[in-house]
């Protein structure tokens, strides 16, 4: 089965078509196929994160059966944080539910909500687990959402470049169905995944200063349900940026970078000491004409 004559070269550079990640894939021959899958489908941004076959593998680029611009494109990680940074939303392909509550999409909904995000000018991505034992949980923990295929229920088994040219396949076809006018509001960006997790960073770190994430048994699953609660929220930029003022507001620490926060810990509202618990505040010295204090 081929293609149409110049259908590939007119969609294999599609604004903001989605990235796909593969997690620590096993074997060099899947890693090809999935690259053959994607260009069937006009995607070229792969990435994969610490693949166990060395790279480039001549196995890879055999079983991509010419897929040579994915293959060549191609960029190595070392942590799954890394390679999603500058994504705005993330959907996480997994055969398990799993703790982690997340909104749960079929791959037909995730390529109408991806062209959507794209005329916004958000980037998205597809992500996949190893062969043998799929996403963990603080992978998932990640994305927005997770990713269903409806399939026979007594037998819902992919292998990686079958799943990847589902999910391809679905964007591809539903190239044409964005709205022609969409609503305008306000001029607001989707934050980047980079600036979520530097927020959920600095969340978690404050949470360990106050002692709420004390118990160290409980600690891993407390710590993905608050970051399961901000990623279906679907922060934008400037929300990101509000939260740590809160976060700021609330600990009297401010941000790195960021100057010291009207009335913290070390000074008063009005400049004065801030005051121990039960006194009066002490009042700001002023100058005289002359220089002295009073």
């Amino acid at each position: 089965m081929t293609a149409r004559a110049g259908q590939g070269a007119m969609s294999a550079d599609a604004p903001l078509a989605p990235a796909v990640i593969l997690v620590r894939p096993q074997l060099a021959e899947n890693i090809g196929m999935a690259a053959r899958a994607m260009l069937n489908c006009g995607l070229t941004d792969l990435r994969l994160v610490q693949p166990r076959p060395k790279w480039p593998h001549p196995k890879t680029v055999a079983a991509s059966a010419g897929a040579d611009v994915v293959i060549e494109r191609a960029r190595l990680f070392d942590t799954t944080e890394e390679a999603v940074a500058d994504l705005h939303v993330v959907y996480a392909t997994t055969g398990r539910l799993r703790e982690v509550v997340k909104p749960i999409v079929t791959a037909r909904e995730a390529a109408r909500e991806i062209h959507l995000g794209a005329a916004r000018g958000e980037r998205s991505g597809f992500l996949f687990g190893p062969e043998r034992t799929g996403l963990e949980n603080d992978e998932i923990a990640l994305s927005h959402a997770i990713l269903r295929v409806p399939l026979n229920p007594s037998y819902a088994s992919l292998n990686i470049a079958q799943a990847v040219l589902v999910m391809a396949y679905e964007w591809y076809q539903s190239m044409d169905t964005v709205p022609a006018r969409l609503a305008t509001g306000a001029k607001a960006e989707a934050a980047t995944m980079e600036e979520t997790n530097a927020f959920l960073a600095r969340l978690e770190a404050e949470l360990d200063e106050s002692g709420f994430l004390r118990n160290p048994e409980m600690r891993p699953t407390m710590v993905r349900n608050i970051r399961a609660i901000f990623m279906r929220a679907g922060l934008m930029a400037h929300e990101v940026r509000t939260l740590h003022g809160i976060v700021t507001a609330l600990t009297r620490r401010p941000h790195a970078g960021s100057a010291p926060p009207k009335g913290s810990a070390k000074t008063g509202e009005a400049g004065g000491e801030a005051p121990e618990s039960g006194q009066k505040p002490k009042p700001a010295k002023r100058l005289t004409r002359k220089g002295a204090r009073v």
